[in-house]
């Protein structure tokens, strides 16, 4: 399931509070879309990891109350209290449990309480994990844990990621080297032994050193800690950017020299975008002049994007030309 599908299946799930495991290879965004759903709804949201507990601390410790002459059971300080807040419980790499934490996590998964505690009526909890087959240490989760909940699986999806990447205002160059070539934005292979591969994990990572405006001496070993063999090819890719005309140029109307290379024509495309987020109509109006000079399929993909960004179009005094001109190519 793509991430889009994915996040639109779980917030169905969530209303109805049926326990609900995430399976996908590492650095693919699980826990990303989890947060999402809860910031986007408001929803308070606690991230837990079984791995780091013991089976005492999810029980709670007994203590002996001497008003009542009973043991009692101490509750989790971790987890909520308060009955009329709303969230999400994520547990995060449930599989990397032991056995023991894992056998303590039924009664809160399936019986939403465990020992005196009870989770308030309006909280969600959603699991996720790597699967064996990624080579991660996991433990084999039994039978009656796994019947417990609604298991989706988490494919890569450039597309989607793509929709993120500029929603979260990742760098251009990024996103117009994975449009040149999307193998690369996720080459992680559990037959190999990797330090490093790329995963959209690793390239917002790759944003981020970017961002810090490293020095270009050590910028090669870096990204190479980060994404593995994709980072040559990246690094040759930012060389692209000495040929590219100047963005303040083409929003303000003045003619510029249009590059050859595709590399550049996606990489002119991806700023193009970006940009036009925070445009004024003139400028929009002007990023679409300059659409009727790029080759016809940049073109597109130009105002495809940008309509995907919701910046409309429709407005704009040459939009009906362009689909006149286009027309035939849309269908």
């Amino acid at each position: 399931m793509k991430a889009k599908a994915l996040k639109e299946t779980l917030e169905g799930l969530i209303s109805q509070k049926l326990p609900t495991f995430i399976w996908g290879s590492p650095g693919i965004g699980k826990s990303s879309i989890v947060k999402q759903i809860a910031k986007e709804n408001e929803l308070d949201f606690i991230d837990l990891r079984l791995s780091l507990l013991d089976p005492t601390d999810l029980k709670g410790i007994p203590f002996f109350d001497s008003n009542s002459k009973e043991a009692v059971w101490a509750e989790p300080n971790f987890l909520p209290k308060d009955k009329k807040s709303s969230g999400i419980l994520f547990l995060d790499e449930i599989n990397t449990a032991p056995p023991s934490v894992q056998a303590a996590a039924y009664q809160l998964i399936l019986d939403r309480k465990i020992g005196d505690y009870e989770l308030p009526p309006n909280w969600a909890i959603i699991a996720a994990g790597n699967r064996a087959s990624d080579r991660g240490v996991v433990y084999r989760m039994p039978s009656p844990l796994l019947n417990r909940f609604v298991h989706l699986e988490l494919e890569v999806s450039f597309k989607d990621w793509k929709d993120w990447a500029y929603k979260s205002n990742i760098n251009p160059l990024i996103i117009a080297f994975l449009e040149y070539d999307n193998t690369k934005l996720f080459t992680f292979d559990p037959q190999k032994e990797q330090q490093a591969f790329a995963t959209p994990r690793s390239w917002e990572y790759v944003h981020r050193v970017l961002a810090s405006k490293m020095s270009k001496e050590h910028l090669l070993e870096v990204l190479q800690g980060i994404i593995g063999e994709s980072a040559t090819s990246f690094v040759n890719f930012l060389k692209i950017k000495d040929e590219l005309p100047k963005i303040e140029d083409i929003v303000n109307g003045k003619e510029v020299e249009l590059p050859t290379k595709a590399q550049a024509l996606f990489a002119l495309n991806s700023f193009l975008v970006s940009f036009a987020k925070s445009a004024s109509q003139e400028e929009l109006e002007n990023i679409l002049a300059f659409s009727f000079k790029l080759p016809k399929e940049f073109s597109i993909a130009l105002i495809r994007d940008l309509e995907q960004n919701g910046i409309s179009l429709e407005e704009l005094s040459e939009f009906e030309r362009w689909v006149e001109e286009f027309s035939y190519l849309l269908e």
